[in-house]
């Protein structure tokens, strides 16, 4: 297989890459990495493959075309993994429109290319090819507090410019499919978290702020919960729903790990005083500041992940005690990752969370 992932720089789709390419037993003949490279995506997350020749990095935009169009002829690809995206909730308040224009525009492109190519293919590579949609949970919405977790079923009621852009984008891989008889499969996410998480993000902005003095930022009565994924687990998903999901289909991939923002919180801070004690001696959990809520912060997120389960015999490998305290540990031994991003790619914004 030739496989073109999007977004590849990123968090999660640099862990996909990396689960890829250190399997034996499936590893791709080629990975085409195509990355925009805006504030999320960053090199240094896949530079110990910058050699292997399996792997193709390609600094461009899902929403060139023409780009797109020569990299899926020139490599010959036989099946796109779309994890391109702005995903972070605090910025698309601050300012959707990037969002729609990735988002949707980008990936509406990205749908197009694809499809012409597709077109193109002679069988069997043709009835082999698969277009992967990376989503997320946020699209349905919120729930209370003792609704169901979402199924593959729940309508879409976004309440965020990000979950909406999210929304918009599933809609469209869903109609291609249904016009065209493209073969899509979108896979919805609940919150991920582990190595290489961008800085900004609730669990590595809470490992990094303890560690250097700084205030932990919780937002309102950190009572929001949600449904946590560690990212391997994640990339193990992604992988089956693209090698054995049926076209047309969508997967709901969750941690079945539900917890309060501000029980992460507590327990990031626990893990650190064992690891890595204050040099006072007191708890970190001293540097929790409640701040004022963000707008239109949804209260819940679960997800039902049965059919993924039932169907393609997928469950996660870590839960949430296993996952965080790999997680504390990845971010303790790689504090320079952390430091540079800091330092080169945000040190003038405006530190957010997500969840």
């Amino acid at each position: 297989m030739n496989l073109l992932v999007t977004g590849g720089a990123g968090f999660i789709g640099s862990n996909f890459i990396r689960q890829r390419l250190l399997d034996p037993t499936s590893a791709p003949d080629r990975i085409v990495n195509l990355d925009a490279l805006t504030y999320a995506g960053n090199p240094a997350n896949l530079a110990d493959f910058a050699s292997d020749p399996r792997h193709v990095f390609v600094h461009g935009d899902i929403g060139d075309t023409a780009l797109v169009a020569r990299l899926l002829t020139e490599h010959r690809i036989d099946a796109i993994a779309n994890f391109a995206a702005e995903s972070h909730v605090d910025r698309s308040i601050d300012s959707p429109e990037p969002f729609f224009q990735t988002n949707v525009i980008g990936t509406l492109r990205l749908l197009n290319c694809a499809k012409q190519h597709w077109s193109t293919l002679p069988e069997p590579k043709k009835g082999a090819f698969r277009f992967l949609h990376v989503s997320t949970d946020e699209v349905y919405g919120s729930l209370g507090p003792t609704d169901a977790p979402w199924n593959e079923e729940c309508p879409c009621e976004p309440n965020s410019p990000y979950a909406a852009s999210k929304a918009a984008s599933d809609h469209a891989v869903r109609a291609f499919h249904h016009t065209y008889g493209f073969p899509t499969i979108t896979t919805n996410c609940s919150n991920n978290y582990g190595p290489y998480h961008f800085p900004e993000k609730l669990i590595p902005l809470m490992i990094l702020n303890a560690l250097e003095g700084k205030p932990l930022p919780v937002y309102g009565d950190g009572r929001q919960v949600r449904d946590w994924l560690y990212v391997e687990d994640h990339a193990t998903a992604i992988w089956l729903a693209l090698t054995r999901g049926r076209p047309g289909e969508t997967y709901n991939v969750g941690g079945l790990n539900e917890r309060t923002n501000i029980d992460i919180v507590t327990r990031i801070c626990s893990l650190l005083d064992r690891k890595s004690p204050r040099p006072d001696g007191r708890s970190y959990a001293v540097q929790v500041t409640h701040v004022a809520d963000r707008p239109g912060h949804d209260r819940r997120y679960a997800i039902d992940s049965t059919k993924i389960r039932r169907e393609l015999g997928w469950s996660p490998k870590e839960d949430f005690d296993t996952g965080i305290e790999k997680t504390v540990d990845w971010y303790l031994t790689h504090r320079s990752w952390a430091a540079e991003i800091t330092a080169q790619r945000y040190a003038r914004e405006r530190l957010g969370t997500r969840g």
